[in-house]
């Protein structure tokens, strides 16, 4: 799996790849940014079709990535454009989530501390105690077995049967992945997560006994996150903006 410069050109949808990896790139640097990832590890993609998707080159710190580092490769792990290689760990694990799940157009999966710390624990869950776990009531599929890496098409297939049809996902002794319609909302979601993590690990910090919401509270509260119009696509483009306006390096594809 290693790389092979190719030109965009012969893709009839060259200007939609070019755009996804863009958004890829914005979304690693802010990834970066956050502290979500781990080393130059973790990785991103985005499914074009079912034998097509875009993930991240190995080896360049997140921080520094730009849209020529996202590399399009196919279902057998050849890269049909971009510099640079595919580590097998994301190739095995992203190629089962986008075959098995067609609506995980974006998968995310990154090592960031609070909600890996939850991983950590027998039996670790998000609990009912803030508003921003209500995104996820009922979303998060667990994987309680951690199995060693996953640099093969067998531990790919079973971390993704392990999400159980569901867009979120907390591998134990590993980290989350989090999937999406699109980067934007797989992002924000990811965002989100980190922080709801973050919140039950400080209350938990403190010794007293959580305050659990009701299921009827809770159902209502996702109802409004659910309701409110594209609330993590322009998250996203808040964040994007952002890098616009400090890092636009990070579009440079070339």
């Amino acid at each position: 799996m290693t790389a092979q410069p190719a030109n965009l050109a012969h893709f009839s949808d060259a200007a939609e790849v070019s755009q996804r990896r863009i958004e890829l790139a914005g979304a690693l640097r802010l990834a970066a940014r956050f502290g979500f990832n781990e080393a130059i590890d973790n990785h991103f993609s985005y499914a074009l079709d079912q034998d097509r998707f875009l993930i991240n080159g190995y080896g360049k710190h997140w921080s520094m990535l730009t849209a020529g580092d996202v590399l399009l490769i196919d279902g057998e792990g050849n890269i049909l454009a971009g510099e640079g290689e595919v580590e097998p760990t994301a190739f095995h694990i992203h190629r089962a989530v986008h075959r098995r799940y067609a609506e995980a157009r974006a998968v995310l999966h990154t090592h960031m501390p609070h909600t890996t710390a939850i991983a950590c624990c027998e039996g670790g869950r998000l609990l009912p105690i803030s508003q921003t776990y209500c995104l996820f009531h009922d979303r998060i599929g667990y994987d309680e077995h951690y199995n060693g890496m996953g640099d093969h098409a067998q531990e790919g297939d079973r971390i993704a049967s392990a999400m159980g049809g569901r867009p979120v996902a907390l591998l134990a002794s590993h980290g989350p992945i989090v999937t999406g319609p699109t980067i934007g909302q797989a992002f924000s979601w990811l965002y989100y997560l980190e922080r709801a993590a973050e919140l039950q690990v400080l209350a938990e910090s403190r010794g007293q006994k959580l305050k659990l919401l009701t299921e009827d509270v809770i159902r209502s509260t996702q109802a409004s996150w659910d309701g409110a119009p594209g609330l993590h696509d322009r998250h996203f483009a808040a964040l994007l903006a952002m890098l616009d306006r400090e890092q636009p390096e990070y579009r440079t594809i070339s």
